[in-house]
């Protein structure tokens, strides 16, 4: 859906939005801060724009259109060959129609496009002396950047020296990834600064910096390569004459990092039609990525074709930025709710000012927890940044700080649980209930009783409130107490609902481990967690017995997060017994407990037995889309168990790891991508005759 152009009445809002555009792009290129969300930005330029086409005659000269980055800055080092910004197009039919004028232009269709993610940094030129890293650039204005060589050392993907002596200019697009940004701001607060608002600012604002005493790492993606004065003769011809595509393949010869290795590569599309498709892959991708991108790009991808269209003073004619819909904006926070979780963690969730994102109005979002709140400053009133992308819970990232007017306020923290008013366990960043699960009882035995965890039918959140209102459950293993004539003393529970909710308890006995552990809700395992603890451990006792050395060699559970679960196993103790003495399974079917430092050689060291034989052993498994034929019926975490029983691994998203998808009806990007990667791919019911000793 194209972006709508902000409303521009008069020559006085005209004016006002030139001089809104230019501080907005001014602060960003300056220092990594603006007044505006990018879509805001670009919203109001392509108003700019829309008044200039309808006054032509009107046009003031500070006005950011046709310009590079706004207009807003300049630099004292010249490019050898302008480097320029991106137009826009914001839906396929705009896209369509672009290419329609990239014909026109150059006399024929394009017969090759390159199709590459648009990366949310800052663009700029590393030139390469006899293999050496000697200058880095920004943008500039497009003819002349400013010289930001200080920060060579401190971007990873931009190496010292490249794998060949050879002089050239890589271009590309500084950024830091998600973990960086996060790492940024804890030691920029740490120091005393304000949190940055989101990782382009903050990439924005650390490659210009100059005297600070800390540093951050940043990352690079090269974009682009071009000979420079002193270039060998053969070598400048050769970069003249290659297509983007080799550009980039030779890019990464030299040891420049490129998207080639990440989830969204740059790849070649043949047809509108084919670059479309890309889009909506990456598209689909973007949730996932540890960076941020805000478009695809879009090239032509031969050099002949690219001459032939040339370029403007603010773009090349034979490119394209196709811009996604935003996941960031600027809103207010004006309220913190304190939500209790089932295992008693006391969650903080801003209130904000509805706010448009992608789609969806935002009213709330995640705040981590009090220790995030204080380290990012946040106050009530603030102006704040909002995130969302895809299906992800909305977090707010940091106060735009620069927007405050000293009449926020600090956020109060609960003194005690706000739930049951017990005391509060501050031990740990995320704060708990003291109370622990017992203060959510019925979020707690409601999620046990789930069909993705002990599965009894007949426990729902209803009745789970009459059982804790009459006193007959205060905790799990009372479910597995429970008496006919207990229950037919509730309130709407006849003699067959009875009978019928104590065969479900019945057959939830005999769930195997990894039901059982995820229904127990140890904090930091969910459901796929579960079934590697489960599986690796194999039973309960060998789980309850391991420190936090043997809990770390369980896949995915790393330094921090294993010393937490043991200790929560040992707080669970009481419960468990009672669970086992009632009869509940406590072991994994088709796993072995692992291999004891004792019984294997000491260079080997101990391991978790994963089923032996089974058809997907060493595999890693992709579901996605609807299931057919005999396995219809299954939810995601049961094929995801069927999986595993039959010794594969499971796995939400496609990669070069991937060994096997399932793709079912509706099957989308994942299929897309599999097909690229040349990942083979079965039909449900191929799968299903595959696994078919494991179904059931």
């Amino acid at each position: 859906m194209t972006t709508p152009a902000a409303v521009i009445v008069d020559a006085a809002a005209y004016a006002q939005a030139v001089e809104d555009a230019v501080k907005a792009s001014a602060a960003y290129y300056a220092g990594g801060t603006s007044v505006l969300d990018d879509d805001t930005y670009d919203r109001l330029v392509r108003g700019i724009a829309a008044w200039e086409s309808a006054h032509p005659d009107e046009v003031l000269p500070d006005s950011p259109t046709g310009k590079v980055a706004g207009g807003a800055v300049e630099g004292d080092v010249p490019h050898t060959v302008p480097m320029l910004s991106l137009d826009n197009v914001f839906s396929p039919e705009e896209f369509t129609a672009w290419t329609a004028s990239l014909a026109r232009r150059i006399g024929h269709d394009v017969t090759r496009f390159d199709v590459e993610p648009k990366l949310d940094g800052l663009a700029i030129a590393a030139r390469y002396t006899h293999g050496r890293l000697t200058r880095l650039i920004t943008r500039g204005d497009g003819t002349a950047g400013e010289d930001v060589s200080h920060a060579i050392g401190t971007v990873e993907g931009l190496p010292a020296e490249l794998a060949e002596p050879v002089t050239v200019e890589v271009r590309g697009e500084v950024l830091m990834t998600t973990a960086q940004f996060e790492h940024a701001n804890e030691v920029r607060t740490a120091h005393g600064g304000q949190p940055f608002a989101n990782p382009r600012n903050a990439a924005a604002g650390t490659l210009r910096a100059k005297d600070r005493a800390y540093t951050v790492p940043m990352t690079f993606f090269g974009y682009a390569l071009l000979p420079l004065p002193g270039t060998e003769e053969a070598l400048a011809a050769r970069l003249g004459e290659a297509a983007h595509s080799e550009l980039m393949a030779r890019c990464a010869e030299l040891g420049v990092n490129t998207t080639a290795a990440t989830a969204v590569p740059g790849t070649t599309a043949e047809t509108a039609e084919q670059v479309l498709a890309r889009v909506k892959e990456i598209a689909a991708l973007r949730a996932e990525l540890p960076f941020g991108i805000d478009g695809i790009v879009v090239k032509a991808d031969l050099a002949a074709d690219q001459e032939a269209a040339g370029s403007g003073s603010r773009a090349p004619r034979w490119a394209i930025a196709y811009k996604l819909p935003a996941v960031e904006k600027i809103t207010r926070l004006l309220e913190v709710e304190w939500n209790v979780g089932r295992t008693g963690i006391i969650a903080p969730r801003a209130v904000l000012e509805p706010v448009e994102i992608d789609g969806s109005t935002i009213t709330y979002a995640t705040l981590h927890n009090p220790a995030d709140i204080t380290r990012r400053d946040l106050r009530l009133g603030d102006h704040v940044m909002v995130h969302r992308a895809g299906d992800v819970i909305p977090r707010v990232e940091a106060p735009v700080a620069h927007l405050r007017t000293g009449e926020e306020r600090p956020i109060v923290f609960p003194e005690v649980c706000p739930r049951c008013g017990s005391a509060i366990d501050t031990s740990e960043q995320r704060w708990r209930c003291e109370n622990g699960r017992n203060c959510h009882l019925v979020a707690a035995l409601s999620y046990a009783a789930g069909r993705d965890q002990l599965d009894i039918e007949g426990l729902g959140h209803t009745r789970v409130v009459q059982l804790v209102e009459a006193g007959l459950v205060a905790d799990l293993a009372d479910v597995f107490a429970l008496t006919r004539d207990q229950l037919l003393t509730l309130e709407r529970m006849g003699e067959t609902s009875t009978d019928n909710l104590l065969a479900a308890i019945g057959a939830a006995k005999g769930q195997p481990l990894s039901r059982v552990l995820c229904a127990l809700g140890v904090r930091g395992t969910g459901r796929s967690m579960s079934r590697r603890i489960a599986r690796y451990f194999a039973t309960m006792d060998h789980i309850r017995g391991a420190d936090a050395e043997a809990m770390q060699r369980v896949e995915g559970i790393g330094t921090e997060k294993a010393p937490s679960i043991v200790a929560e196993l040992t707080e669970l103790a009481p419960l468990i017994d009672r669970l086992a003495a009632a009869g509940v399974n406590m072991t994994e079917p088709g796993a072995t407990p692992p291999v004891t430092a004792d019984d294997t050689d000491a260079d080997t060291g101990a391991q978790g037995a994963e089923p032996v034989g089974g058809p997907l052993t060493g595999m890693a498994v992709v579901v996605t889309g609807a299931m057919t034929g005999p396995l219809e019926k299954l939810s995601r975490n049961q094929m995801n168990e069927l999986i595993e029983r039959a010794g594969g691994r499971s796995s939400s998203s496609v990669s070069k790891k991937t060994t096997l998808v399932v793709a079912g009806e509706g099957a989308g990007s994942k299929r897309a991508k599999a097909e690229d990667l040349g990942i083979r791919l079965v039909t449900p019911d191929e799968f299903a005759t595959l696994v078919a000793d494991y179904v059931g």
